[in-house]
């Protein structure tokens, strides 16, 4: 109180001036006024404050009234939304960002490189929560069973510390937990019972506004928990799509296209999401940038761009076919095939009114041959600069990255 009223008292000085003997001039006010006057300008701000909140709790109330089992609050306080650097990221699991030894050598990589960005797992391929979420129909349907991150807000604080722009990944149709809980959510074979691709895993029914209230309730908590950008991944149908034709259907599709789905799932996220001030993005598959039609999966550039802020083809060399521009074994050519996938993905980009940010992942593993090294990265780094992208995420995923290249 003391340091307050020489604050004020100083204030004071300089704003009603001294005489010319520098004494303090004689209509200072008491000790008390400046008390009275703190309190009423402590009584506004505390006035315009409860307004806020009493809006806030009744705009809540509603919202809980209407989501009720997908209930997340609303933010508090109006944030602007995040202006995004030049991400070049890596990917984190859950397993790696709840383990202090490996997340803090992934951070060490950061500190030390051009890295600047990790998409963290929220929920991952399996459909589990990688932090505890206090949503009821992820508790309902048991979504919280491993979490690996104990303290969520504590890890995004330290890599706010650490400059690291925190993108939230949330694998979103291909869930078999929320699948084998709420079978009344998934896709159904046509011979009864819930469909299963190849290897035995269920998906969800992206035609499900059910399903897309799911996803955008866990989006809407990891906004609240400091993450910057939402980042949909399986946003699509189950691939090989005339076979899962031919033995499943999607409850809810009325003749609407696959495509359409998608692109309405994303439009609709992007727009429940805007309270919350993220960035939305959506990763699709390499050939997308290419191909004419959605092969299938609800994945066509020209529908999903327009809906999200970033859109990331995932343009691995290892995922191409023999043949795929031209060359016998695409994966031995990671300039040349990362060059005209990009180029595709530019002039498809550039035909649209309304389009997203391109931002590809690249490759950091080894499928087949040859084996990958850091010098296979850079080249697809080059290619990227090369045509004018300089965003870029790097995936690998056991979380090994080629530090070689990359370290300072």
């Amino acid at each position: 109180m003391v340091i307050l009223f020489s604050l004020i008292l100083a204030v004071l000085f300089l704003l009603k001036g001294y005489s010319k003997t520098g004494a303090y001039e004689n209509n200072l006010p008491s000790y008390q006024e400046l008390v009275d006057e703190k309190l009423v300008i402590h009584k506004a701000d505390r006035d315009e404050a409860l307004k806020k909140l009493n809006e806030w709790k009744e705009n809540d109330k509603i919202l809980r009234e209407k989501l009720k089992e997908y209930y997340v609050p609303l933010p508090k306080e109006e944030t602007p939304k995040p202006n995004p650097p030049i991400v070049k990221g890596i990917y984190v699991t859950g397993d790696i960002a709840g383990s202090k030894k490996n997340i803090e050598h992934l951070v060490d990589l950061l500190d030390n490189s051009e890295l600047n960005t990790m998409v963290i797992d929220v929920k991952d391929d399996n459909g589990l929560m990688t932090y505890k979420s206090n949503i009821q129909i992820v508790n309902d349907v048991d979504a919280n069973r491993y979490v690996r991150i104990n303290d969520i807000q504590s890890f995004i604080k330290n890599l706010q510390e650490h400059n690291i722009y925190p993108i939230a990944r949330i694998v979103t149709f291909k869930d078999r937990n929320l699948s084998e809980h709420r079978p009344d959510l998934s896709i159904q074979k046509k011979s009864g019972g819930i469909w299963r691709d190849r290897k035995g895993v269920s998906w969800v029914n992206p035609y499900d506004k059910r399903v897309w209230d799911y996803n955008i309730a866990i989006a809407k908590e990891a906004a609240l928990n400091g993450f910057k950008e939402i980042q949909f991944d399986y946003v699509r149908f189950p691939e090989n799509g005339t076979m899962v034709d031919a033995e499943a259907f999607f409850p809810g599709q009325d003749g609407k296209p696959k495509e359409d789905c998608i692109a309405e799932f994303l439009s609709y996220a992007k727009e429940q999401l805007k309270a919350y001030n993220v960035v939305i993005s959506a990763d699709v598959f390499g050939l997308t940038t290419s191909v004419e039609d959605d092969m299938n999966i609800g994945q066509k550039w020209e529908k999903i761009s327009p809906a999200v802020d970033y859109i990331s083809p995932m343009i691995y060399p290892s995922h191409y076919y023999s043949g795929n521009y031209g060359f016998d074994n695409p994966n031995a050519h990671p300039y040349e095939v990362i060059d005209r996938a990009i180029k595709d993905a530019i002039k498809k980009n550039e035909k649209l009114q309304k389009k997203a940010i391109i931002r590809p992942w690249i490759q950091d593993f080894t499928l087949g041959k040859p084996k990958y090294t850091g010098e296979d990265v850079l080249k697809q780094i080059k290619a990227l600069k090369d045509n004018g992208i300089e965003n870029y995420m790097l995936w690998n995923a056991g979380n090994k990255y080629s530090e070689d290249v990359f370290r300072k």
